[in-house]
């Protein structure tokens, strides 16, 4: 199949980027599973943004917003990046409401939430179901929108390059073979300008509050293509996933109790009901995650309790059941009333600051592949996001990106250009014959990288992930070539590239910045005021 743009994933990123684009020619969106089974469907805050004057908190100022997110960033944002996507959060605003997105209002107005790290009220949400109204939305628009077709239930393999086919003087996307999972026959889909937008890896760790999809797909294609990556170190840990010992099944064991609640009066407490959280920052509760993080991992360790608590036993019967209706019914459905008992909580695996370096269109270092959303490092985050910044980098980089694809690589100036694309080789057709194999390297990669390289590091723990994750890649290299591939071996072999790149950025970085924090060197060093950047070639 060839399309004149090829999107790889179906959340806020993938899907904004392609609504745009099926405007000026023919667009493929994939995603591997279903099209809601995306970071975006499940984020439940909202997104970050300074309206128009007569709308927003009448003190705020893109100024503001600016200092918040360089604050949470720890040094390490570019600032002329953080600025642009800042300023035009609102064009990017009006395209979701375009698009049937409706967030909360209070009569005409807006109703603005706040959350950890912001100095004033400036998230837009949908009561706390932000993420799956934003995909509800974007996701029916795709369906019903001419030149755009989305293909669920398709496994990128890997993107097709010029120099794989042996180019020396041109490095250039060509495309991507694919497996159609339900019928596991491998395509190739040709497109000269590919997007990637396939979201996060929390996966990668045994506590997550992402969807069992999130693999660090998109990381690894744009690794093994040849683009440079950078900061991946930098994991953020939500502070709040409900700690339910007995789950069973994703949704119990990675639900997110969203950081509107502190935004709104939620207090950590710990077992004796003391607000741990002011003795690390005076915001306490409303610190910025990688401090919040950090204090409750320092109050597990120090009292050896399994949990910390989110109180919002004092405020107002119905408030939760108002605010926060899916939160508090699902907390129900586990047998806990949040009106009248605190909510146990834990950190988890949540989002990942670097990714595939692009500047501020969302270019890497390969032509005509683009990267956006969470899979991208663009300079936004720096070494810890500011909360709710996510969904507002995926809609405006991807306005953007389509800009600078047409100013560069337009129709016109590629034409019938891509070459012959031979077909899919595999290494083997013989059918993998022991699963638990799979399942075993899995849980072991995501054991020894919540044991070795969560929130707290240190040199001896990284010195042994990445000697187990040496063995891990060769037993997933003989596995992926020895066997028909399916989509979890596809999976697995993404899940241990992502946590290679994790462990050697976080070895190269002997400091304590946001989120890499390292008791071996806990101070911040400004001679290492810089990103993290991996390259391939």
């Amino acid at each position: 199949m060839t399309a004149d743009f090829l999107v790889i994933g179906a959340g806020i990123a993938g899907l904004s980027f392609a609504l745009r684009a099926a405007k000026h020619g023919s667009v493929i969106v994939l995603t591997k599973g279903q099209a809601l089974e995306s970071n975006t469907a499940w984020a439940q805050g909202g997104i970050a943004s300074v309206l128009s004057e007569e709308l927003r908190d009448k003190k705020d100022t893109f100024e503001s917003h600016v200092a918040d997110t360089l604050d949470a960033g720890a040094g390490l944002c570019h600032e002329a990046a953080v600025r642009i996507i800042v300023e035009e959060g609102g064009a990017a605003i009006d395209d979701l409401l375009d698009y049937g997105v409706e967030f909360d209002k209070t009569g005409e107005h807006f109703h603005l939430g706040r959350e950890g790290g912001h100095s004033f009220r400036r998230i837009l949400h949908a009561r706390d179901t932000t993420g799956r109204e934003i995909a509800t939305a974007l996701i029916e628009k795709a369906r019903n929108t001419p030149n755009l077709t989305l293909l669920e239930n398709h496994v990128v393999i890997d993107l097709i390059t010029s120099a794989k086919l042996g180019a020396v003087s041109d490095d250039r996307v060509l495309g991507a073979y694919v497996l159609e999972a339900e019928t596991n026959e491998v395509k190739i889909f040709r497109s000269d300008r590919v997007i990637l937008a396939a979201g996060g890896c929390g996966k990668v760790y045994l506590y997550t509050t992402n969807p069992d999809s999130a693999t660090g797909d998109g990381v690894a294609l744009g690794w093994r293509a040849g683009a440079s990556v950078a900061n991946m170190e930098f994991i953020q840990f939500h502070p709040t996933c409900f700690y339910n010992p007995a789950a069973t099944g994703p949704e119990a064991r990675s639900f997110l109790v969203s950081e509107a609640v502190r935004g709104e009066g939620g207090i950590l407490v710990n077992a004796k009901g003391e607000d741990f959280t002011k003795k690390i920052d005076p915001r306490g509760s409303l610190a910025p995650r990688d401090i919040v993080a950090r204090a409750i991992d320092r109050e597990l360790k120090r009292t050896g309790a399994a949990c910390v608590y989110l109180d919002v036993t004092h405020k107002p019967k119905g408030f939760m059941r108002e605010h926060f209706p899916y939160i508090y019914e699902t907390l129900l459905k586990f047998g806990l009333d949040c009106e009248t008992q605190p909510i146990p909580v834990v950190p988890a695996a949540h989002y990942q600051c670097g990714g595939v370096v692009t500047d501020v269109n969302g270019q890497t270092s390969v032509s005509g592949l683009y990267a956006i959303g969470e899979v991208a490092c663009t300079g936004l985050h720096g070494a810890n996001r500011l909360a709710s910044n996510s969904l507002l980098e995926g809609n405006v980089v991807a306005r953007r990106a389509l800009d600078e694809i047409l100013l560069h690589y337009g129709p016109e100036k590629t034409g019938g250009s891509i070459p012959v694309i031979p077909e899919w080789e595999p290494g083997d057709t013989a059918e993998p014959d022991e699963l638990v194999v799979i399942y075993h390297n899995w849980d072991e990669i995501r054991r020894l990288m919540w044991d070795y390289v969560s929130i707290v590091r240190t040199d001896n723990r990284l010195r042994r992930a990445a000697a187990r994750l040496r063995n891990l890649k060769k037993e997933v290299r003989e596995f992926y070539w020895g066997h028909r591939v399916n989509a979890d071996i596809l999976e697995l072999r993404n899940l241990v590239a992502v946590a290679s790149l994790i462990v050697e950025c976080a070895v190269r970085r002997k400091e304590s910045r946001g989120l890499h924090y390292t008791l071996d060197h806990p101070q911040s060093d400004e001679k290492l005021r810089h990103d993290t950047v991996l390259r391939k070639f």
